[in-house]
Parts: structure tokens; C-alpha cells; sequence
């Protein structure tokens, strides 16, 4: 009833129907669902303060006024560009052999098929140092791979540019091969479906139905594989070494200089810092965008 007494009545002129208290109760769960307990906000609190921190310190202790001299010292300079530089062969080397390692493992079947799915997750999860020390064992001049590569073409990759590159493929292609099998997981096969019909041949659904369909997934696991090769550090320590103009790239000029001064270690710090949220502004629809209801 309306104050007056007058049943209410909606826009079309029939009388409103009041909620019953069984109608109501959804809407206050819902409310009263927004907020966290004590018990979880203060764990979650301390949580994300204990992320927080270390980067506030490292921003607040950053020499702002010499950031420029320090960054365009030659040492620096000369890492930050080989950094860039195998992040980059790296990512490329990693589309070439990902994506297909992907497609294998979304689509094809075959006995074995879980155990290779596990065998190229293992990189993730490995870590870098013994993943460094795999790599020598292989391709090192007396690894499995490595003699005959030295003894037939006499090409040496451990302690050598490409062997940075190969360290940073070795850690970062997993990123990209389980971004993209997911994706083609989830795709539509009906589209490949009907262009097989129509006389088109795999190769041709592959790039022109295939691709197209998760190259969202395709851009967005390269940009997550060039910021893991960008920070890459046990294994190419390791694999190939720490040789200024060859193999010193950004992760090992901080720790170089770590030891000595910590003013440059802190300015090459903040580029790698900068690439990190640069990385997170580029994938925050897919990354961080809520799940659910807000």
C-alpha cells in the first residue's frame, strides 16, 4: 500500500505486487556478501603489503637525480640493449616453435600425449639454475648434442650470444605453448569444420581459420614470454655465462653491480620494473580483468 492508503500501481497501470520475504533474501545475501570477514582481510592485508613493500622500497630508494647518468652508462646501455635484443630472438624463436608444439597439444592424439604435455610444462616450474645446467649437458661442447655440433660444424653455443637466446627460449617458451593450447582448446572447430568442407586444405585452415581465431591468445602469450626471457637469470648464468657485451644482459649487469655499487643495480633495476608493468598494462583485459560479478 502507498502512504496515502492507495494500493500502488506500476508504470502500466496494474497494482504492484509487494516482495514476499523469500524474494527479499537473495538481495541481502548479496550485500552482505561484498565484504570479507576479519579473518580473511587481515591475512589478505599483510598479504599484499608483503607485495608491496619491497617495490615501494625500491622506488623510494631509487637515486632519481642520477638515474639518467646511471642508465646511459655504456655498460648499462650495452646490457639493456642485449637484453632487448634476445628477449626478442627468443619470443620469435618461441611463435616458431610454439605455436605448432601447441596445436600438436590441443589437437592431435596420440599414446604419450600426457607425458609430453608434462615434459613441456616442466621448464615452469624447473628451476633456472638446473635448467642452465641441462642445457650445457646437451649442447655443451662435450653434451649429448654439443660434441657433434662442435666436432661437425664446430659451432659452440654455450657461454656465446645465441646461447643466451637458447636460455631464455629454454625458460620462456612454456608461457606461450600453454597460453596458445588453451586457446585452441576453446576455439570453434565449426569454422574449421566447414572450410575443410568447402576443399580448403589444413595448412590454409591453419592460417587462415586457425590463427586468426587466437591470435588474441598468440599476442598476448608472446608478450608474457618476451618478459620472462627479459628477466631470465639462472640459466643464462650458467649456460652462457656473464661476459659484458656478449652474454651480460639486464638480470646479471644488476648483480654485477649489486656488488659494488647498488645505486646502478637500482636504476637498471627500475627498467626491469618498467617492462614488468608494462607487461601488466598490455595484458590487464585478459590477466586482471575480475572474475564474475563486481
Amino acid at each position: 500500500m502507498s502512504p496515502a492508503g492507495r494500493p500502488a500501481v506500476d508504470p502500466a497501470g496494474r497494482p504492484a505486487v509487494d516482495a514476499s520475504p523469500s524474494q527479499r533474501l537473495p538481495s541481502r545475501r548479496v550485500s552482505s556478501g561484498r565484504g570479507a570477514p576479519a579473518v580473511l582481510a587481515v591475512p589478505a592485508a599483510i598479504g599484499f603489503c608483503f607485495l608491496l613493500i619491497p617495490l615501494l622500497a625500491l622506488l623510494v630508494r631509487a637515486p632519481w637525480r642520477g638515474l639518467p647518468g646511471l642508465l646511459s652508462d655504456p655498460t648499462a646501455l650495452t646490457a639493456l640493449r642485449l637484453s632487448l635484443l634476445c628477449a626478442t630472438a627468443a619470443t620469435a624463436v618461441s611463435v616458431v616453435l610454439g605455436v605448432p608444439l601447441a596445436w600438436v597439444l590441443a589437437r592431435a592424439r596420440f599414446p604419450g600425449l600426457s607425458a609430453l604435455r608434462a615434459l613441456v610444462t616442466v621448464p615452469l616450474v624447473l628451476p633456472p639454475v638446473v635448467g642452465g645446467l641441462a642445457l650445457l649437458l646437451a649442447f655443451g661442447r662435450n653434451g649429448l648434442i654439443g660434441r657433434h655440433l662442435d666436432a661437425w660444424f664446430g659451432l659452440t653455443l654455450p657461454f656465446s650470444t645465441a646461447g643466451v637466446v637458447m636460455a631464455e627460449t629454454f625458460v620462456a617458451m612454456p608461457f606461450l605453448v600453454v597460453t596458445v593450447e588453451g586457446a585452441l582448446r576453446s576455439a570453434d572447430r565449426e569454422l574449421e569444420e566447414a572450410a575443410a568442407t568447402l576443399g580448403a586444405s589444413r595448412l590454409t585452415v591453419f592460417t587462415r581459420i586457425t590463427l586468426p581465431l587466437v591470435t588474441p591468445s598468440l599476442l598476448a602469450g608472446a608478450v608474457l614470454c618476451w618478459a620472462r626471457a627479459l628477466g631470465e637469470f639462472g640459466a643464462t648464468i650458467t649456460f652462457a655465462g656473464n661476459s659484458p657485451g656478449a652474454t651480460q644482459t639486464m638480470p646479471l649487469a644488476v648483480y654485477n653491480a649489486l656488488q659494488t655499487d647498488p645505486e646502478p643495480a637500482i636504476a637498471l633495476s627500475l627498467v626491469l620494473l618498467l617492462a614488468a608493468a608494462t607487461v601488466l598494462a598490455l595484458l590487464r583485459d585478459r590477466w586482471l580483468r575480475p572474475v564474475g560479478p563486481p
